[in-house]
């Protein structure tokens, strides 16, 4: 199927290098997760598997504890998902992902990201038509029939296992994403993941010009700013 997960990776916005935000928004999806389940990791597999993120991403534990803490308390805020879609610099199809205990103030604040960049704000379903909303799982390695062959004995269902550059990455519905997890770990003790996550891929990209560059960056640096966003999705294959 080749959905070149590798490439799409690489065109992620550039978020990394700015630790108070990634503190703020691994915080606030943890306590989110927490608050919405059961605050232990071990009986809820959904904050186990973000709090495994969080530290891969290199958010301190006292981040993470504080988080869960504040899910264990009475009270507290109340988070809500808000997604938004529509299209940026050099025609790209963009998804950004919220959580807010505001909606006013989040809707203005994306809106304005798109206003100021010359971007278009579209209706919800717009543009996550065009996207695959699927479970990844990449790991190194090299025998992709054993992964497939592994899948299957578990009775997980699979959309794809790519093989590519001397890594494997599994595709599968959202709602396989743990069954795939633990298929895989217990068919191949010791694998470490690179990447776990339930993610958006375009069912195909858009190539930005060299023009376009400067603002399709601005554009996403401004969406990474907003407290409230927490994740951004795109299509677009950045030149160089």
């Amino acid at each position: 199927m080749g959905r070149s997960f590798e490439n799409r990776k690489k065109s992620i916005f550039k978020t990394a290098g700015q630790k108070s935000k990634l503190y703020s928004k691994y915080g606030k999806q943890i306590y989110v997760v927490a608050k919405g389940g059961v605050p232990d990791p071990e009986a809820n597999p959904a904050l186990r598997s973000l709090i495994e993120k969080a530290k891969r991403d290199q958010v301190p534990a006292h981040v993470i504890d504080k988080a869960v803490e504040k899910a264990r308390g009475a009270g507290g805020e109340e988070f809500t998902p808000a997604r938004y879609e529509g299209f940026g610099p050099g025609g790209a199809m963009f998804i950004v992902d919220c959580l807010t205990d505001n909606n006013q103030r989040t809707i203005s604040e994306v809106r304005n990201c798109f206003t100021k960049t010359g971007s278009k704000l579209g209706a919800t379903g717009s543009v996550s038509l065009w996207f695959d909303q699927l479970a990844v799982l990449s790991f190194k390695g090299e025998n992709d029939d054993a992964v497939m062959e592994a899948m299957l004995n578990a009775d997980v269902n699979i959309e794809d296992v790519e093989k590519k550059n001397g890594y494997i990455t599994i595709f599968a519905p959202p709602s396989e994403f743990y069954k795939a997890k633990t298929a895989l770990l217990q068919a191949f003790p010791g694998t470490e993941l690179e990447t776990q996550e339930i993610t958006f891929l375009p069912q195909s990209t858009k190539a930005i010009s060299a023009e376009d560059l400067p603002m399709f960056e601005k554009f996403v640096d401004m969406l990474n700013d907003c407290d409230d966003v927490q994740d951004v999705y795109h299509n677009a294959v950045l030149p160089g």
